[in-house]
């Protein structure tokens, strides 16, 4: 009889100290990591599309600007004219910097997934937060340019 509770009570200790999860487990973890990932990323987007909407709605609805001129030393002249002015703005899409940062995430994602074999989702990750930074980086440059060029044209 003593041998028979020394037997159960060793199998439920081994049973009892197997913390480490399955193979499976680990691999459904890591896919969940990827799915939340994706959709952090979707929402950035979305929020992203959402700002870009509104900006786009108030400069819409915006009324244009009037100028009145009137003729001053005649009291006798015709009522003053009023002349309504618009500017045709240049539809702003994306910074360099932004465009950058996009590239470089996808770009460096998939680099870091090829380079990483042990771990691809850690590579991937990896190489998306460096080649957002190189890309961000790099389109700065770029914008910064851009703006001392204009600044010259005027």
């Amino acid at each position: 009889m003593k041998q028979l509770f020394l037997s159960l009570a060793t199998i439920v200790m081994l049973f009892a100290c197997n913390n480490k999860p399955s193979q499976e487990e680990a691999i459904e973890a890591a896919k969940q990591e990827a799915v939340d990932s994706v959709n952090a990323v979707n929402e950035i987007k979305q929020h992203t599309i959402d700002s870009m909407k509104t900006v786009k709605n108030i400069r819409e609805h915006s009324a244009p600007a009037t100028v009145n001129h009137s003729n001053s030393g005649n009291d006798n002249s015709a009522p003053a004219a009023t002349t309504a002015t618009t500017t045709t703005e240049k539809k702003k899409g994306w910074s360099h910097t932004a465009k950058g940062a996009v590239v470089g995430a996808g770009t460096g994602a998939v680099t870091g997934a090829i380079l990483n074999k042990n771990d691809r989702l850690k590579g991937a990750a990896i190489g998306t937060v460096l080649g957002a930074g190189a890309g961000a980086g790099i389109g700065a440059i770029v914008d910064h340019e851009k703006k001392k060029k204009e600044a010259k044209k005027q």
